[in-house]
């Protein structure tokens, strides 16, 4: 269930470096959609770091941001993805994936070195990068009859609605995208507008 109005997320790839006795730490901030863009990233920096000795990561999509993952690539358990989504999660972002590639530099780290210095690169990517807030779009469909179409335009202007698609068959139909917070005003005007029909159609 979405509680909020929006949500906020990353416009652009960024990367990052943080060295630890010999160790370096490269980090990189993503914006993904999906699942499918996440593994796709992850494949291209493990084709442009080949020798490096992990690729760690955290991501967590979905404007109600639910789904999440942390993997720690061969580090001891918990030493890594786990302090990248914390600084993903401390950071309230969504829609992101953040990778640390570590090459080692011969010293160990121990775990407590291991989790600042993973946290500390996650957060130095996350603070470089431009963070916007994404309101989420309710995207609808109205059908209606040609004498309530200026009810309808009104309707959708008041609610400031935005037209994607305007159709004329038997019926007048129209795809348009609202804010989240518009969206209880606007489903009320149109159950009041008894020769009009409202559809769900998906969340952006």
């Amino acid at each position: 269930m979405l509680f909020s109005d929006s949500y906020f997320t990353v416009k652009t790839k960024h990367e990052a470096l943080f060295k630890e006795r010999g160790s370096k730490f490269l980090a990189f901030i993503f914006p993904v959609k999906n699942e499918e863009e996440i593994k796709n990233n992850l494949q291209i920096l493990k084709k442009e770091h080949p020798n490096a000795n992990h690729h760690c990561y955290a991501w967590r999509l979905g404007a109600d941001k639910l789904a999440f993952r942390a993997n720690d690539d061969g580090e001891p358990s918990n030493t890594a993805g786990k302090p990248i989504l914390g600084q993903i999660q401390a950071n309230d972002l969504t829609n992101v994936l953040v990778v640390v590639v570590r090459y080692f530099g011969g010293t160990l780290l121990g775990v407590g070195g291991l989790i600042s210095a993973y946290k500390t690169s996650a957060a130095l990517v996350i603070s470089g990068t431009e963070i916007f807030e994404n309101f989420i779009l309710f995207e609808y469909k109205v059908d209606f009859d040609e004498g309530s179409i200026n009810l309808v335009m009104r309707i959708l202007k008041e609610n400031e609605a935005k037209i994607i698609a305007h159709t004329y068959e038997n019926y007048n139909s129209i795809i348009f995208q609202i804010k989240k917070q518009n969206s209880i005003k606007l489903e009320k005007d149109f159950t009041e507008l008894y020769t009009s029909k409202l559809t769900s159609l998906r969340t952006l």
